[in-house]
């Protein structure tokens, strides 16, 4: 008998296909994939591998992309972030990444830097989301100290973010549009505003740049009831059954007696709990796909198990795979069952996740 402990099994061809789909909504545009939190989850130069047509690649920390030039990743990398310190500007320039400026500190830590080959920098506008980006005001001076400097390599480009995309008739994405439009519609300079809703919903928003994250993973960022056509889930989270037992109405199951059963059933415990990313807070009836169909889980989410109630007719037995999400079961419906959102979900997966690479799709 073998078992399976937690193993997310990552599909490269469903990720291959999920780029082609994203081509052909902005077939006009570059793409920079998103690889930050370690691929979503996914791992971070192996997705970058599986993607040599990729035009660029974004992260949000140093080390990420260091990580990937020493991979042997030689695209643009793009901080989506930024740098955090001065010294880091150096490193930056020393391994031809790009970066992000959003900030007063960051544009004059590039004018004072002492640097051999200039750095490719994009201009980061907030338009509305007021998270990240210069106040709009600030775009020429910006401009101008950028465009001037020999530490900068010509042309830069122009961005923004948008924080309602994922919602069709929310009128935010329509003014962040037209105000990105307004400020940057006289520069001839590449620019870049669309995320992975962006992309599906916005086509006015695709400009010479996209930047779709959660979208190449397979996973929709649209409300559960707007299903999109065309992508698979990379990433199938799988464990085992490792014990099947029948319990009687009126028993409890895990810590704190936490589910009462009402009736005779059966039960089983999967392979995996928290310690793998599996969210604590799942509550029960949390779907579980086990042999073709749908269990709830019961009781509490354990460090390294969790439970579910397979029925009274269960033919289930130790050694069949548990799937928690992936194929046949959608991230995105995990997400609403636990009150979260499937970035949190594929970002937790832990180290001691098993890897499974396949073609499954092919």
């Amino acid at each position: 008998m073998t078992l399976r402990t937690a193993t997310a099994v990552i599909d490269l061809h469903a990720l291959s296909n999920n780029y082609r789909f994203i081509q052909s909504l902005a077939p006009e545009t570059k793409i920079l994939a998103v690889l930050k939190a370690n691929g979503y989850g996914h791992g971070l130069e192996r997705i970058a591998k599986a993607l040599p047509n990729a035009d660029a690649f974004g992260v949000a920390r140093i080390d990420e992309a260091l990580a990937l030039r020493a991979a042997g990743i030689e695209q643009p990398i793009v901080l989506l972030e930024g740098f955090f310190a001065a010294e880091d500007i150096a490193i930056l320039a020393a391994n031809n990444l790009q970066t992000i400026v959003h900030n007063e500190q960051q544009l004059a830590a590039i004018l004072h830097a002492r640097l051999e080959k200039p750095l490719k920098v994009w201009l980061k506008i907030d338009t509305g989301m007021h998270r990240l980006g210069i106040n709009p005001e600030q775009l020429e001076q910006f401009y101008l100290a950028l465009s001037q400097s020999k530490n900068v390599q010509q042309p830069i480009v122009l961005m923004s973010h948008l924080g309602c995309a994922d919602e069709s008739k929310n009128l935010a994405t329509p003014k962040q549009i037209a105000l990105f439009n307004k400020l940057t519609g006289h520069f001839s300079l590449e620019k870049s505003l669309a995320n992975s809703a962006g992309v599906l919903l916005w086509p006015e928003s695709h400009y010479q740049w996209i930047r779709p994250g959660l979208l190449l993973y397979g996973v929709s960022p649209l409300p559960i009831e707007q299903q999109v056509k065309g992508i698979a889930p990379v990433m199938t989270l799988q464990s085992s059954l490792i014990s099947v037992r029948n319990i009687a109405a009126g028993e409890g199951v895990g810590y704190s007696g936490a589910w009462i059963s009402e009736r005779n059933t059966t039960i089983g415990v999967v392979a995996i709990g928290y310690g793998d990313g599996y969210p604590r807070h799942a509550p029960n009836g949390t779907p579980v796909l086990i042999n073709g169909r749908r269990v709830p889980l019961i009781g509490r989410v354990s460090m390294d198990m969790i439970s579910v109630d397979l029925g009274v007719q269960s033919k289930d037995k130790v050694g069949d795979i548990a799937t928690l999400w992936g194929k046949g079961l959608p991230v995105e419906e995990v997400a609403i069952f636990a009150t979260t959102i499937p970035y949190e979900l594929l970002c937790n997966i832990s180290r001691r996740v098993h890897i499974q690479l396949t073609n499954e799709s092919a």
